[in-house]
């Protein structure tokens, strides 16, 4: 290696530093509507006080807000217990906030407390990565977090705590599955309170897909619902572009991921959310939205209805 590149390269890893943190991300739901009817000054506005209010519960619980990433905060805590206190805290800031033209702002949160590298006060790794990955996964007013997170918490602490363990479900980007737990934050009469991970709650949740008028539930009996123009397949799709054999729905714990197996991708709008599109990929289902085979959900002549309950 020339000797100025070596130089370089020992200077820049040099700049990384190994610690233990939490970190949180908050994404804001529901923007894409709010651009929609309002337009972008106005709505940018409202969204900027939205995440006003996040940063002001950052403050209080000695965070510091690494980043703004859109509508989104990625924020840094030294403990697992002040990432706990402003997840919920800004769960309930947000709730208090009035609707803007009618539409009512909601967050998702996730993060995760683990070993990351600080690179001149930003911060990667895995840890980072599954917090981001937490958060995605997160429906709006929801608080996703991890096992390792709820194992550092104090005994007390964990105690206190609405957790449901929401079992091990497999996290975009992660080769090992991640238990998952969601921080209750609200009036939760049904929450079952954990003490660490020998009792959990199973939470039952339903999938209803809609296609050609045509609505089915998840059945109990299967892991997996295969979906392409194959006449084998559980769900014939009739789009043009979709594959034989285009993709898959399965039941992991009690969420439902679905998996692309197409040539052309797949196209999944989740309800205030934009638009993605998957290319050998998974994305956990959450809430309502639409699928489309092949073409986007705006073109396609064929669209798979979804609704979590």
């Amino acid at each position: 290696m020339h000797p100025a590149r070596a130089a370089r390269s020992k200077s820049v890893a040099m700049t990384l530093i190994s610690r233990k943190c939490a970190i949180l991300f908050a994404d804001v739901s529901g923007s894409t509507a709010l651009y929609e009817k309002l337009g972008d000054k106005t709505a940018a506005r409202t969204i900027e006080a939205c995440l006003g209010e996040l940063r002001a519960v950052v403050a209080q619980w000695a965070g510091k807000v690494v980043k703004t990433i859109g509508d989104e905060l990625m924020v840094v805590f030294d403990t697992a217990e002040a990432a706990c206190g402003a997840a919920r805290e800004m769960q309930q800031r947000v709730e208090a906030l009035p609707p803007a033209a009618g539409i009512k702002l909601a967050i998702r949160v996730g993060f995760h407390f683990g070993p990351v590298l600080e690179d001149k006060g930003d911060f990667l790794g895995d840890g980072v990565n599954t917090a981001a990955r937490l958060a995605g996964m997160a429906k709006a007013g929801q608080i996703l977090t991890s096992a390792p997170t709820v194992d550092t918490l104090p005994a007390g602490q964990r105690t206190s705590l609405n957790l449901r363990d929401l079992d091990v479900l497999p996290v975009r980007g992660k080769h090992d599955a991640v238990r998952v737990f969601e921080l209750l934050w609200g009036d939760t009469d049904d929450a079952t309170l954990m003490a660490g991970f020998a009792s959990s709650a199973r939470i039952e949740v339903k999938l209803t897909l809609e296609i050609r008028g045509r609505s089915i539930e998840f059945p109990e009996e299967k892991s997996a619902l295969t979906l392409g123009r194959e006449a084998s397949c559980d769900l014939v799709v009739g789009e043009k572009s979709a594959s034989r054999n285009h993709a898959r729905i399965e039941r992991s714990g009690v969420q439902f991921v679905l998996i692309d197996e197409s040539t052309n991708g797949t196209y999944v709008e989740i309800e205030g959310d934009r638009e993605v599109l998957l290319r050998r990929d998974r994305i956990m289902l959450r809430g309502r939205g639409k699928i489309a085979f092949g073409a986007s959900t705006v073109v396609a002549t064929e669209l798979l209805l979804f609704e979590c309950s």
